[in-house]
């Protein structure tokens, strides 16, 4: 089965094609100066939303301690 034509993607179409499309962009070596302030505007948005509906989550130390097996007191 071709990769391009699976039947059950959870994918929306439209969000697969912009995904497709930022791919060969960055394929390329292009850079669009328009398109990059508009990601980075609708990071900026999403941040917020989550920081909003979520608070500040400062789990990256706590994280990153764990992954080395270090206790929580070093």
């Amino acid at each position: 089965m071709d990769m391009n034509e699976r039947p059950f993607s959870t994918t929306p179409p439209e969000l697969r094609a912009e995904i497709e499309q930022a791919v060969r962009r960055a394929m390329s070596g292009r850079r669009d100066p328009e398109v990059m302030r508009q990601a980075c505007e609708h990071m900026d948005r999403v941040r917020e939303e989550i920081r909003q509906k979520h608070g500040v989550q400062d789990i990256g130390v706590e994280l990153i301690r764990e992954l080395r097996g270090e206790s929580p007191e070093s």
